[in-house]
């Protein structure tokens, strides 16, 4: 069996300012390397055989933090970055404010819910056939990451409860 970490970067300069970030890179906080760091302390005595993360900045930037802490205790497990990670695309209102004041709709140019269980179907996949009876942990961004999981447990993503910054959330897979 194949045990999969999820981890949701750290805090971004855009989550504090409430920005859609989707696919931008984003800034990690001070607090958000703190927290990254926080969740490599929790991983340290673990055993990965690969880190996965997300090509998107802030993603690299916490994944980069962890590995930091994984080396320090003679764990150097393989990397690779993909875009099946990467957060949804929310087309044109990517960047705009999304605080609980201002409305956002959905734009056609967004990418459907749809279409991002697709890719956590792909990921999942390319995880259970790429790493069977291995340790991995993904990195990515929030949205994502109850995406997969809820792909993974064949619910609606509203379904899964939202993640905080640096969460570590554990799948099974067969």
């Amino acid at each position: 069996m194949t045990t999969l970490y999820l981890l949701r970067h750290g805090e971004t300069e855009e989550n504090v300012k409430h920005i859609l970030q989707g696919c931008m890179p984003g800034t990690l906080t001070e607090k958000g390397r703190e927290q990254a760091k926080e969740a490599a302390l929790s991983l340290k005595d673990l055993n990965f055989d690969v880190v996965l993360s997300s090509d998107l900045k802030r993603a690299v930037d916490t994944m980069e933090i962890v590995l930091e802490e994984l080396k320090a205790h003679g764990n150097i497990p393989s990397i690779l970055q993909t875009k099946l990670l990467r957060e949804r695309d929310w087309g044109s209102v990517t960047g705009m404010v999304v605080d609980g004041v201002h409305k956002i709709v959905i734009p056609n140019d967004a990418e459907s819910v749809k279409t991002m269980k697709h890719r956590s179907r792909i990921f999942l996949d390319f995880v259970r056939k790429t790493y069977p009876n291995k340790t991995v942990l993904a990195v990515s961004h929030g949205l994502m990451c109850r995406c997969i999981q809820a792909v993974y447990r064949n619910v609606e993503i509203q379904d899964v409860e939202k993640m905080v910054n640096a969460e570590i959330r554990i799948l099974q897979l067969d």
